[in-house]
């Protein structure tokens, strides 16, 4: 499944943001960071420990079923009273959830987390990047696999010359994207689609912040 990929923010960093927070309500969610065990039950069940052995006065704590949907206002209104003690909000969830709650609570907000990128679950405990969403989606040409993502250097008209026996020379234990981007395209007999020049990507991107607007009929 595809989940955004989060850490916890040191410890250092969590204490400057709730200085002078002294009433903290936990919230945690149960879909990306439960996945990742960076803001499901048992982590935000270890944070009102933290904070309260640092002072602080936990005044209630839950884990949302999905903090980046619009529904989290009824889901929260369980807590009402907790929440509205609170000086702030401590919430352990991707930015998207931290931003959906603060649109939809009148309350000081502090993310526990950062949130590193959209990616997939590999390995058991292993998440890789899989799409950095940069608007100039190429992976028609490359077999679904994207070298934006997967090389290192974002090369987008085959592999540098420092590929060596099909590794990537930045990360020896890491295959080449354009290596595997050749296999897969002689497996479906499309080698000619690997001859298409790609234009110079655009490192500028596009004007922030980002809109889209649905065509017209």
């Amino acid at each position: 499944m595809i989940r955004s990929i989060t850490q916890k923010k040191p410890e250092t960093e969590i204490e400057r943001l709730l200085k002078g927070l002294n009433r903290i309500f936990i919230i945690g969610c149960g879909t990306c960071v439960t996945l990742t065990r960076t803001g499901g039950d048992p982590e935000v069940r270890a944070m009102k420990k933290e904070l309260s052995t640092k002072g602080k006065m936990v005044t209630g704590q839950t884990v949302v079923p999905v903090a980046c949907d619009n529904l989290t206002r009824e889901f929260l209104s369980d807590f009402g009273e907790q929440i509205n003690q609170a000086d702030a909000l401590l919430i352990m969830t991707c930015a998207f959830g931290v931003q959906s709650i603060a649109r939809q609570l009148n309350k000081m907000v502090i993310p526990a987390l950062d949130t590193l990128f959209i990616g997939k679950e590999s390995a058991v405990g292993l998440f890789d990047e899989i799409c950095t969403q940069c608007g100039t989606c190429i992976i028609g040409e490359t077999g679904g696999i994207c070298p934006v993502t997967n090389c290192h250097k974002g090369l987008v008209n085959g592999p540098c010359g420092g590929t060596n026996h099909g590794k990537c020379e930045i990360d020896v234990n890491k295959d080449c994207v354009w290596t595997l981007i050749y296999n897969r395209l002689k497996e479906l007999d499309r080698i000619d689609s690997m001859r298409k020049y790609q234009k110079p990507r655009n490192h500028l991107g596009e004007p922030k912040p980002g809109k889209f607007k649905l065509p017209t009929t």
